[in-house]
């Protein structure tokens, strides 16, 4: 069971600006939390920004960064940093989270690239990542992340992003798809890597869907519905490391209001199913 006192609670959903006004106008009840990229909304104004503004002081939020790039070799952006923590504070944002991946060498690549799994990258990421967590002046959680090759691999997906945030000391967001999808990609055992997660740094968890390219090549699009195996990959989570709150990802396509609750509610019935049978096994 997880041991992390969880900032937000139960089924989340990404806020996108497709569905802003139509949230606005009527927060659904199903969603608990709601999470965005602050590179998406810190210089946003007039009207966006006054909703905005109306959503954070009403609900929970989340942040989910994009371009922080820890894996680089470029010098950490303090001055967004800076902007980042602002951000937090001023709409009192419960978590800040990002990949560990690096999406800049010498300029921005507009891509989260992967990170080689070395002793050294290790140091490196985890120091950039202790850096972050003392200029925000909290924790952070990390995203285990997609990824379609492995260069200069020294070891095992799980083992470099367990020693990094082993030595960096930071929380874990957990992404039930990308685990799937690498497994996928790289013939591994998606429930063994799942087992392998620290369950006390796990802060909350993203799901999301993916595009078949091949039967051996899946891509993370965030641009279509969950399958079955990424729930029942989610359920396995639960069973293990108990109820954790867990956040819909839809980035593309995204399709009314209604589709993205259904599945927001087939978060919190899987949920509530664990719940109830970890209240029987204990009672």
């Amino acid at each position: 069971m997880g041991t992390i006192p969880y900032l937000v609670r139960d089924a989340g959903l990404g806020l996108r600006r497709p569905i802003l006004n139509q949230i606005v106008e009527s927060p659904p009840d199903d969603v608990d939390f709601y999470e965005v990229a602050p590179e998406n909304w810190i210089t946003i104004g007039g009207k966006s920004g006054r909703q905005f503004r109306a959503m954070t002081e009403r609900f929970d939020f989340v942040c989910h960064g994009l371009s922080l790039s820890l894996g680089s070799t470029d010098p950490l952006d303090e001055k967004f940093l800076g902007d980042i923590k602002q951000f937090l504070s001023e709409h009192r944002i419960k978590l800040y989270s990002e990949h560990l991946s690096y999406c800049s060498k010498d300029g921005h690549l507009y891509d989260l690239m992967p990170i080689p799994f070395t002793e050294e990258a290790i140091s490196h990421v985890a120091a950039r990542i202790k850096r972050v967590q003392d200029i925000l002046e909290q924790r952070i959680a990390i995203e285990n992340v997609s990824y379609y090759a492995a260069p200069g691999q020294e070891m095992d997906e799980i083992d470099f992003f367990n020693a990094v945030v082993n030595e960096a000391d930071c929380d874990v967001l957990l992404d039930a798809n990308n685990i799937y999808v690498n497994s996928v990609n790289h013939g591994y055992d998606a429930e063994a890597f799942l087992k392998a997660i620290p369950a006390h740094r796990i802060a909350y968890a993203h799901i999301a869907g993916h595009y078949v390219e091949a039967d051996d090549l899946l891509v993370d699009t965030h641009g279509a519905d969950v399958i079955d195996p990424v729930w029942k990959l989610l359920g396995k989570a639960y069973e293990l490391f108990g109820v954790f709150p867990t956040l819909l990802e839809r980035d593309f396509d995204i399709p009314p209001l209604a589709g993205l609750l259904k599945e927001v509610n087939t978060i919190k019935t899987i949920q509530n199913d664990w719940r109830v049978q970890h209240e029987r096994k204990t009672a």
